[in-house]
């Protein structure tokens, strides 16, 4: 299997020698290096290494029998007996050569370079072979794929066999892709579109692969025109993961970092896991999507706080409480919803099923309606609604106010929300069926005034102090909004008999 991207010297664009490309790829042009990988030993050198044009190469060496042996991967059957010995795997590009670019070029794919740092955002002029790709739907799925992130696209069919042209073209292609891009978000779109072409996986797809798809898809597949369709065939047509990817991808807050990202696009200059044991997917690319930074302020808000116990009302499918459950600090946790579909969700998601009795008994899941006392959320160090309290009806926001800060009423509370006068960034809203929000199930989106105002209401009357922080880039004001409820007992404050201070409760 063989790879190659070529770089060409362009001082227009600030790359005035094209050999820098070894320093964005932390591979040296000079030396060949070899990398053992389970799916195979990969092999980098530069054929050419100039400075007006630099070319690296990737080639993957893979043993097809050592594969089907290793109980790791799927194996993958065939239409006859021996399709899992003989088969092209040797030298057609597929999910094992997208591993193997995570995975060698882990660094350049995060958009990480301290040589030369001023080249990470630029788009350089780039060209990428892959003289042998499956393809389950030929040269114009290839077009149909590239060419909306602003690739020059030039693909052939492969024939069968040259000597007997009657036999037709196989179902490989010879692919080249020419233009102007971030080299991480070349590596990035590779990572995901080679698999995505060949239309097969060499690994079980599971509920990790929709985390990949996500990170990896950040600034440009949120806005790709077959987006659905990258998922599908990305994800193995699993349609449980499919829609869990495509969800998480309508949502603009979840894809776009900031300003920049949501309002260029797909186009390539636009700014921007571990797999399986097969090895590592992309890392992360320029700033953290604002799904990561909502959910470190979520985490830090609770480490600031002491918390040992908490409980994540509105879990959905578990994103932050996977980030709990890593972090030995909480000693129980608890995570709610009214869908039971969406707790299966994250109960697979934390992979509980296959978990400890201990580690059972510290992350529990319990379905349960957030306007509704319930006792198993009392006693915890710490609550969260992250993205929730804009799903609920306003003529409901009492009895989620009483449920939980009446009666559940832990320490901390952390609420975050959408902040409404940060949507003129994604334009989008304004012409989709979304009313101006950013998910068509919100009932409402606060602007930052409108936020405080209930949050300060709201704590006076159930005796808690309220901060205020902001997450993501502050423009006209942040993406995200968050305040930190804090019992006022815990600051100090006296308490009555119900357990709320008799002082005021305005904003700390």
């Amino acid at each position: 299997m063989l790879v190659t991207l070529t770089a060409t010297a362009a001082p227009d664009a600030g790359l005035d020698d094209a050999t820098d490309l070894g320093f964005l790829l932390h591979k040296h042009p000079g030396r060949a290096q070899v990398f053992e990988l389970p799916v195979g030993r990969a092999h980098v050198f530069y054929p050419e290494a100039t400075s007006e044009r630099c070319t690296v190469a990737l080639l993957l060496e893979v043993d097809p029998v050592g594969i089907v042996r290793d109980k790791r991967f799927g194996g993958g059957g065939g239409g006859f007996a021996l399709a899992q010995y003989v088969n092209d795997r040797p030298y057609a590009a597929s999910s094992m050569v997208a591993v193997a670019l995570g995975k060698v070029f882990s660094t350049a794919t995060a958009g990480r370079c301290d040589a030369r740092p001023g080249l990470v955002d630029v788009a350089i002029p780039l060209e990428v072979h892959v003289p042998s790709l499956p393809c389950r739907g030929g040269v114009d799925l290839v077009r149909r794929l590239f060419e909306p992130l602003g690739w020059t696209v030039d693909a052939a069919a492969e024939p069968l066999d040259p000597t007997v042209p009657a036999w037709g073209a196989s179902r490989s292609v010879d692919l080249r892709l020419r233009g102007r891009s971030r080299l991480a978000d070349a590596l990035t779109q590779l990572y995901v579109l080679l698999p995505v072409l060949d239309d097969a996986k060499h690994y079980w797809v599971s509920t990790d692969e929709v985390d990949k798809l996500v990170r990896a898809g950040e600034g440009w597949l949120a806005g790709h025109p077959a987006r659905e369709e990258i998922a599908r065939r990305y994800l193995a047509h699993q349609r449980r993961y499919v829609d869990d990817a495509v969800s998480r991808l309508a949502e603009p807050d979840d894809t776009a970092a900031d300003v920049g990202s949501a309002a260029a696009g797909p186009g390539l200059a636009a700014p921007d896991g571990t797999g399986p044991e097969s090895g590592a997917g992309p890392a992360d690319a320029g700033p953290p999507p604002l799904a990561r930074q909502r959910a470190d302020a979520v985490l830090a808000a609770l480490h600031d706080a002491g918390a040992r116990t908490v409980v994540d009302l509105g879990c959905g499918e578990g994103a932050l409480l996977r980030r709990l459950a890593a972090d030995r600090t909480f000693t129980r946790i608890l995570g709610t919803d009214v869908s039971a579909r969406e707790l299966e969700r994250a109960a697979a998601r934390l992979r509980l099923h296959d978990a400890s009795d201990a580690e059972r008994e510290r992350v529990r899941l319990v379905q349960s309606s957030l306007t509704y006392t319930d006792d198993r959320l009392a006693g915890f160090d710490a609550a969260v609604l992250m993205e929730v309290v804009e799903h609920v009806d306003p003529s409901r926001l009492d009895a989620l106010e009483r449920a939980v800060l009446g009666h559940a009423r832990p320490r901390t509370v952390a609420v975050t929300t959408p902040n409404a006068e940060y949507n003129v960034h994604y334009p989008a809203l304004h012409e989709g069926p979304q009313g101006g929000m950013r998910h068509p199930d919100h009932r409402f989106e606060w602007t930052r005034a409108q936020f405080r105002a209930w949050a300060d209401a709201v704590g006076e009357r159930y005796g808690y102090g309220v901060a205020y922080r902001d997450v993501g880039p502050v423009d006209t004001g942040p993406p995200t909004q968050m305040a930190v409820f804090t019992e006022l007992s815990a600051l100090g404050g006296p308490r009555d008999s119900r357990g709320a201070d008799r002082s005021s409760g305005g904003a700390a």
